[in-house]
């Protein structure tokens, strides 16, 4: 007599996982290869652009003025930074062009600081979808910080309404804030993907990630130029490049060379473009390959 698991006439059954593979089933949530997934998530770019879309028209939904606030925060923010740096402070007196240097810094920070809070959410914000769905979930941070792109894109109208009302013109150098965003596109992109990993397995990042942006934010020179004050301190010159070369106040700085008249190239940072589009391919890539490797932990435990 034959064994329990052989066949007569055709051998030794197959396996459960001989079988499946066989007729080309997959581990449910099992993690794709690299090239699979970067094709995952170009077949839903559709959806991820139509997500992003609408979480920011319900962004303000529920509040009387609505989409305006899209254009208040960052200039209501703006408006306490001129009071405290630019009037108390007197910082107004060192940077030429104040109030287009303070608020193309404030527009342009908070572009990568919602970014990088969105992210901490994106995940453990939508379990109920993560759960109940098979999808990539990279879809989650790349659509949020989608959403504040398409947030800034919205307010930098104001920007340029702002840039005017103070002398600043349009002129040929305007063309390079765009390679100069999308630069800082892949680059807070990349770091959502790297922050959305890390709160979806220590929720509490997401409750220390503003003290952690708030540092960020006052070493990046949003409200001060980081070379005119610190030339006047007795600082290591390793120092002030460090803060110069940190990212936010690279894209800051792109932006504020390519806006305002004023700020020339002698205020830049050696190399500029070359560290940000390193910054750009280190955090986007990087942060994208860290985040699918713990593709088939999401949603889980």
């Amino acid at each position: 007599m034959g064994s329990p698991t052989e066949s007569p006439a055709s051998g030794p059954a197959e396996s459960p996982s001989e079988l499946a593979a066989r007729h080309g089933l997959t581990i449910s949530g099992a993690r794709p290869p690299l090239p699979a997934y970067v094709g995952q998530l170009w077949g839903r770019r559709h959806f991820i652009a139509a997500f992003a879309t609408a979480r920011l028209t319900a962004q303000y939904s529920q509040a009387r003025l609505g989409q305006v606030w899209q254009l208040m925060t960052p200039l209501l923010n703006a408006a306490v930074y001129y009071l405290i740096f630019g009037i108390l402070l007197g910082t107004s007196r060192q940077v030429p062009d104040f109030v287009p240097f303070l608020v193309t810094g404030v527009f342009i920070w908070t572009f990568t600081a919602n970014s990088v809070i969105s992210g901490t959410k994106a995940v453990s914000g939508n379990l109920g979808l993560v759960r109940a769905l098979h999808f990539p979930r990279a879809s989650l941070p790349i659509t949020l910080a989608l959403q504040q792109l398409q947030q800034l894109l919205f307010s930098l109208g104001a920007l340029a309404v702002i840039l005017v009302g103070f002398g600043q013109f349009p002129r040929p150098s305007w063309l390079l804030a765009v390679p100069a965003l999308l630069l800082q596109t892949v680059f807070s992109a990349g770091l959502s993907l790297a922050v959305a990993r890390l709160a979806a397995r220590t929720p509490d990042i997401a409750q220390l990630m503003p003290f952690l942006l708030r540092t960020w934010m006052y070493v990046s020179g949003v409200m001060w130029s980081i070379p005119t004050v610190l030339r006047h301190q007795d600082l290591p010159g390793w120092v002030l490049m460090a803060l110069q070369c940190n990212p936010a106040a690279v894209y800051i700085d792109l932006m504020r060379f390519a806006l305002i008249d004023s700020y020339t190239a002698a205020q830049l940072p050696p190399h500029v473009w070359g560290i940000a589009l390193g910054w750009a391919a280190l955090f986007g890539v990087g942060g994208f390959i860290y985040f699918w490797q713990a593709e088939e932990r999401y949603g889980r435990g």
